[in-house]
Formats: structure tokens, sequence, C-alpha cells
């Protein structure tokens, strides 16, 4: 809020400001939706292998996305009503908590689509021996790792984000590793065709591959997706870290309130490609919704 303050003092640019009903009715979409895909992989013993498992941490980490865009609208809203205030001890906790959320929503994110990346690397170039290096116990194992870290990472950065040596680490891990998942994608698609020509003569070898490369074919889509949400946001960030004086970096951060739309249709956007690309999915959905009816 400070920022957007002093961006409007020293820049033409009018802040852009998003409705709370449109925040309100793009979280409660993202969070249903997730949750369905959830629901879905619980309820479907044959959705119960690692990739699915994976896709379901990348489903919690947007449903904590859109809670806490939720969360802080309830909050800002009893702000204005003057049920609280904001600079008091409960709200300074409160704020931290939220932002801790928000936080472990991004690193959760990152690391779920870094464990689907390598994944299907695995699936893809060790079709052979993947379901003996790619164990169920192995990934939940990988996914405990993945959580623990996060929201070990989160609180720190919740409690110290005013010092810079914690904020730059923050800002600089989601390039470096979207440049990781980047390279490991371009690496399976360069090499995939020469893979498959090595495995060509084995039975069912063909359908196989053809099934994998789609399923890399539908995680690049998650990551283009992830970028467009989540990269204006975090440009954000380093504007309001190494620019904030400058005017046209605070004409950029006058469209804050989009950059947080973006990230809310990330949850919304993800659900979608897991019901268009799986069929598996689909079937269960209409299983699910043939039984409540």
């Amino acid at each position: 809020e400070n920022i957007s303050d002093f961006s409007l003092n020293v820049t033409d640019c009018t802040q852009v400001v998003v409705p709370e009903e449109v925040f309100f009715t793009v979280a409660a979409a993202g969070i249903l939706e997730n949750l369905l895909i959830l629901i879905a992989v619980v309820r479907n013993k044959n959705l119960h292998l690692p990739m699915y498992f994976f896709i379901c941490s990348l489903a919690i980490s947007d449903m904590l996305g859109s809670l806490y865009k939720t969360l802080e609208n309830i909050f800002i809203i009893l702000c204005k009503m003057g049920y609280l205030t904001r600079h008091g001890d409960f709200e300074k906790k409160l704020d931290d908590a939220m932002d801790s959320m928000f936080i472990l929503s991004l690193l959760g994110s990152i690391f779920s689509l870094l464990a689907i990346a390598a994944d299907r690397y695995i699936t893809i170039f060790y079709a052979l021996r993947y379901h003996n290096i790619m164990t169920l116990r192995r990934a939940l194992v990988v996914l405990a790792i993945i959580w623990t870290f996060c929201a070990g990472s989160s609180i720190a950065i919740a409690l110290f984000s005013y010092e810079a040596a914690t904020v730059i680490p923050f800002t600089i891990l989601f390039p470096l590793m979207m440049f990781f998942i980047l390279c490991l994608y371009v690496h399976m698609f360069l090499l995939a065709r020469s893979h498959a020509k090595m495995i060509a003569s084995l039975p069912t070898s063909t359908v196989h591959q053809r099934t994998n490369m789609k399923g890399a074919i539908t995680l690049t889509i998650f990551l283009g997706v992830f970028l467009c949400c989540w990269a204006p946001f975090v440009l954000h960030i380093l504007l309001a870290r190494f620019c904030p004086h400058n005017p046209y970096c605070a004409c950029y951060m006058s469209i804050f309130h989009v950059n947080g739309t973006l990230i809310m249709c990330n949850a919304i956007i993800n659900p979608m490609i897991f019901a268009f690309r799986s069929p598996e999915l689909r079937s269960t959905f209409k299983k699910m919704f043939y039984c409540s009816r």
C-alpha cells in the first residue's frame, strides 16, 4: 500500500483498481476447481500414480494462492469497516501469516512444476525403468521434502522480508527455477525423437512414447501459463526493491491489482488444462457428477 501511494506521487499513471467482487469470484472458482482435482484423484484408484500426486501438489499450491487472496480481501474489508486496525500487533501477525501462505503458494507451485518436469523426463528417457525409479513411496518422500522446505522458507521470508538479503534470493529463485525447468523441457524435446527410434522395435513402445510426449506437451502448457500469470508479480517485487523512485517503475506498479488477478487466474486455468488433456480425469469428473445427481 505504501508503494502504491508513493507511485501516485512520482508518476502520472492512474492506479488500476480491480473490484473486490472480481477477486472473490476468481478466488472461489480457483478453490472449487482445484478441490475437484483433489477429490477426483482420491476417488479414482487408477490415478494413484506419482504423476497425479505431483499434479495434486500443484493443485494445493493453487488453492493456497486463491485462499490467500480471499483472506486478504476479507482483512481489507474489515479494516475499512473499522473492526481491525492496520498497525496493531494482532493485525501484524495476521498479515505475516497471510504473506507466509502466499509465499508458500509460489514456492509450492515452482517446486511442484519442477517435480512434474523431472517425472516426465524419467518417463520419456527411462520408460522401461520408470516404475522402478519413480515408485509411489519415493514420490511421497519427494513431496514431503518439497513441502517441508517450502513451509520453512515461506515462514522465514515472511518474517524477515524487510531484509534485502531475504528478498533478493526470493526474487532470484523464481527465474532460476523457471530457467532450469525450461532447459529440462528443451532437452526432452530435442532428444525425444532419437530415443523413440531406439525403442521403436519394442512392443507397444510407440503407444507409450506418444502418451509420454502428450504428457510432456501438457506440462509445457502448465509452465507457459505459470510464467504468464506469476512473472508480472515477480517483476513488481523486483521493481519495488530496486527502482521504487523511477517514474516508469512506479507506473508499472500501478497495475498491482491486475497482477494479483493474474495469479488467481492461474488457479482457474490449470484445472481446465487437467480436464481437457486427461481422458481419465474427464471420465472421473463425469462419474462424480452423475453420482451427485
